[in-house]
């Protein structure tokens, strides 16, 4: 159910939000700090996108893998992580290795180096240090010159979280701030910050309040030691504000919740603190400043851990500093940054059942819940409206950019005991296919605010890559056949397409060298936990595995 603008907005000039925009490099997982995707440049543009070639390939090696991270570039020096943390430095115009690292394999029998989990989303970049996570919850700080270890700090200990460390670190001031997987494990989700220079703990901020706390008193008995709420993926910061934001995760366990809610609950606001919220802590300190619960009672599966993008935009001819922040469910919320009011929410996929609208306070209504053993079909599904996989947002058009899947579940409960650091999902929940469709995904533009969709690119299977916007006013993203392609910002219009061999499952970027605008992507599709439920749907294709690096630009001389 869409819910109706409640402000009129004016995009703001660009000038206004500097922040968020890349120029020359790439120097965030999500381009910046404000987590936008965009890039400034537009050497590559609407009339000339035809003639984008290959300029340079690498392999990664990983060839029964997949690459589904997202790289950084830094003065003319393109970073990257594979699924088995090999990390190589190269060069941006040319594709020559600098240097390569290799991270050991992580010794048998540790629970956060599941199988399931063999990948890494990314790096991060900060003070002469390329720094990255690891399978079994290490962070490691390498020379960005020469690929040489400098510290390695352990975040936690995977038998008893049964988590790891495969996102992209936030870099906030002297510090790196980490997150980690393990949502769904009967573990207590949270944010840890380092010192980039010498890998000390900074401070640790907890999703799941102890006894004592604000909020413990929104979990049931004892449930607050296994309560999730990992925030799986990379947050965003405003310098001005001093504010970090982080989506967290699912409540454990998922589908029955009478371990963990009262009886008779009010589940309209606040249970289960701070799962399924947006969170706004104090860079410094780690101190929460505010927080908004988007799925109180998150019995789905429906993550809030997904990435925030902070904009500045004009309403009612007053400057708001907003967020935007969309969770696994598709339901879209834009708040506040500074206080975490709500101003307004929109539901992106056309195929929902879960919940039948949203007030104008932010409160959902209509909830649908499974019930203890019983089947039934849930949309979408815990595969997410849409996937990690990243948004994008133009200040040229104003426009957020989703890839938005169409997928259910049949959801059957049970009720099942935590086991400290274990999966702890009561329910079994296999994914099908919604019936009367014949594409099952498409690609949007909305305006964040109003929640209009200004157009949209259907497409037969789904996708699962992030997406990218450039002042040239396109929009690049790939798919698990293996194109990669280019819509017009404005129309949706497809404008270019390259076969490049292998499926997409993670990010693009844009960046220049020299005067001369490249945009990469990385290929190879997962075929684990969301990957293998994909390929399963639709046995008559093959999502091929590889782990390629393919940077374009157009050919020399041409622009």
């Amino acid at each position: 159910m869409r819910i109706p603008a409640f402000f009129l907005l004016a995009l703001l000039p660009l000038s206004a939000q500097d922040a968020g925009v890349t120029r020359n490099d790439w120097l965030h997982y999500g381009g910046t700090q404000f987590s936008w995707r965009y890039s400034a440049l537009d050497q590559v543009n609407t009339s000339n996108v035809k003639n984008l070639l290959p300029a340079w390939i690498f392999q990664t090696g990983d060839y029964t893998e997949y690459l589904g991270s997202t790289p950084i570039v830094a003065d003319g020096v393109l970073y990257l992580i594979s699924a088995s943390a090999r990390v190589f430095a190269l060069d941006a115009a040319k594709g020559t290795l600098i240097w390569q690292y290799r991270y050991p394999a992580p010794r048998p029998g540790i629970a956060g180096s599941h199988s399931d989990f063999i990948q890494n989303r990314g790096v991060a970049l900060t003070d002469g240090k390329i720094i990255f996570g690891t399978r079994d919850n290490f962070l490691v700080a390498l020379d960005q010159k020469t690929g040489k270890e400098m510290w390695k700090v352990s975040v936690d200990d995977p038998k008893q979280c049964g988590c790891n460390n495969l996102s992209a670190p936030l870099v906030v001031k002297d510090k790196i701030i980490v997150g980690g997987n393990g949502g769904d494990q009967a573990h207590r989700g949270y944010l840890t910050a380092f010192y980039a220079k010498t890998g000390r703990l900074a401070w640790r901020w907890y999703v799941v309040p102890a006894p004592g706390e604000k909020g413990n008193e929104t979990w049931k008995g004892d449930s607050w030691r296994f309560g999730g709420g990992s925030p799986w993926l990379t947050g965003s910061f405003d310098p001005d504000l001093n504010l970090v934001y982080w989506g967290t995760g699912n409540a454990a366990a998922d589908f029955y919740d009478a371990d963990r809610v009262a009886a008779g609950t009010n589940k309209s606001k606040d249970v289960n603190l701070y799962t399924a919220s947006v969170v706004a802590l104090d860079a410094d300190t780690g101190k929460l400043r505010w927080h908004f619960q988007e799925v109180p009672d998150d019995i789905w599966d429906y993550d809030s851990a997904y990435e925030v993008l902070l904009m500045d935009r004009q309403i009612r001819g007053q400057m708001r500093k907003v967020l935007v922040h969309m969770n696994k469910s598709g339901l879209t919320f834009v708040l506040d940054r500074a206080t975490g009011e709500f101003l307004s929410s929109f539901n992106v996929p056309e195929v929902s059942n879960w919940m039948t609208g949203v007030t104008e306070d932010g409160k959902l209504v209509g909830r649908n819940e499974p019930v203890l053993g019983k089947t039934q079909s849930f949309c979408p599904s815990t595969a997410g409206a849409k996937s990690w996989n990243s948004t994008a947002y133009s200040p040229r058009t104003g426009f957020l950019y989703t890839p938005t899947n169409e997928l259910c579940n049949d959801i059957t409960s049970n009720d099942t005991k935590p086991t400290e650091g274990r999966f702890f999902m009561n329910g079994d929940f296999p994914t099908k296919l919604p019936p009367n469709r014949t594409t099952y995904s498409h690609v949007d533009a909305w305006d964040p605010v109003t929640g209009k969709r200004m157009w949209s690119m259907p497409y037969k299977f789904v996708l699962l890559s992030s997406m990218l916007a450039t002042a040239g006013d396109l929009v690049f993203t790939g798919d698990p056949e293996g194109n990669f392609f280019a819509l017009d910002a404005r129309t949706g219009n497809k404008l270019w397409t390259f076969q490049t061999g292998a499926g997409h499952r993670g990010g693009s970027i844009s960046y220049s060298v020299n005067g001369r605008q490249y945009i990469a992507v990385t290929t190879g599709f997962q075929q684990t936990v969301v990957g293998s439920a994909i390929v399963g749907l639709f046995p008559e294709q093959s999502f091929r595995p590889g782990s390629t690096l393919v940077v374009f630009a157009l050919p020399e001389g041409s622009r």
